[in-house]
């Protein structure tokens, strides 16, 4: 599993609205150059998270964007589930996929998805909330 700029990107987006939120809708102008993304490409991230209802936009003078909820109701996990085409490390695990034929003899499927309940677990752990505390934020996880 490799995860995008989009997705990394993302999380930087939401970290910064979360971070700003008292001072209402913040344009997406400030967002990208605090955060050093284009303008272009945060566009497209931004489309995503509203569609998802992750982030409200309002047009206009004193417009922007805003969290719809508090930064603790939102998941990495969730995030990144939003961003990514999949989180799972092997492609027969990844929503939507065709049965594989060898999975009834397969000898590691019951590790890959072991691996699978930990890196789901370890992502929906975490919140924005979170991350705005600490950027050591996760690292408290035990396997």
């Amino acid at each position: 599993m490799l995860i995008s700029t989009k997705g990394r990107y993302a999380l930087r987006v939401m970290i910064d609205l979360a971070e700003h939120q008292a001072d209402g809708y913040i344009p997406l102008k400030e967002v990208a150059k605090r955060q050093e993304i284009s303008e272009k490409y945060m566009e497209s991230i931004i489309k995503l998270l509203v569609k998802a209802r992750l982030l409200r936009g309002l047009r206009g003078k004193g417009g922007g964007y805003h969290l719809t909820k508090s930064p603790d109701q939102y998941t990495v996990g969730g995030i990144l589930r939003l961003t990514e085409d999949s989180l799972a490390p092997v492609a027969c695990l990844e929503v939507g996929a065709a049965p594989c034929s060898k999975m009834a003899e397969c000898r590691t499927l019951a590790m890959w998805q072991g691996l699978d309940k930990v890196i789901t677990g370890y992502l929906d752990n975490i919140t924005i909330a979170d991350l705005m505390r600490s950027e050591s934020a996760g690292n408290d996880y035990v396997i």
